[in-house]
């Protein structure tokens, strides 16, 4: 389990983006993106955005379900990018890597890019903008509200509208 917290603020993911999406840039052009759903969707979207790229597929992996836990499977396919030839798969974090090797072999010619890559997924990305320890569970925009917080003068006031 993560013993460590990172927050990414949407700044700072939108900044990585746009880092991963000049990055992939030489690469192309492309004639496509398959976001991993649901955290490949933000960037992908950027990355489009940047590349000027209409074309956005998915792909949603469930690697968890209440009776049988750890067993990936495929809800829906990315159908329109066939072996992924001319596509970039964007997704948000390559964590252990179990998504993403169900992703490879859906999708073995294209070119896998995400955000952010811890040790143990880092060999299935072709490239991403940064590396996190194994221990850290990052905390992504879509993850978090921002709250009050009463000055330090104040702490243990609660808040009043």
């Amino acid at each position: 389990m993560a013993t460590n917290y990172a927050t990414v603020t949407w700044d700072q993911l939108h900044r990585d983006a746009r880092l991963l999406a000049t990055d992939l840039m030489p690469r192309g052009p492309f004639k496509g993106l398959v976001a991993v759903t649901r955290g490949g969707l933000i960037p992908a979207a950027i990355v489009a955005r940047e590349l000027d790229c209409r074309l956005i597929e998915t792909i949603s992996v469930v690697t968890y379900d209440e009776e049988e836990k750890g067993k990936p499977v495929v809800i829906k396919a990315p159908d329109v990018a066939g072996d992924g030839e001319g596509f970039i798969v964007v997704d948000d974090l390559v964590d252990s890597g179990v998504t993403a090797r169900i992703v490879r072999e859906r999708l073995p010619k294209a070119v896998f890019a995400c955000l952010y890559a811890k040790p143990a997924g880092k060999p299935l990305t072709d490239l991403f903008v940064a590396e996190v320890p194994q221990d850290t569970w990052i905390l992504f925009p879509w993850d978090t509200a921002p709250l009050f917080v009463p000055p330090l003068a104040r702490k243990s006031e609660t808040p009043t509208g």
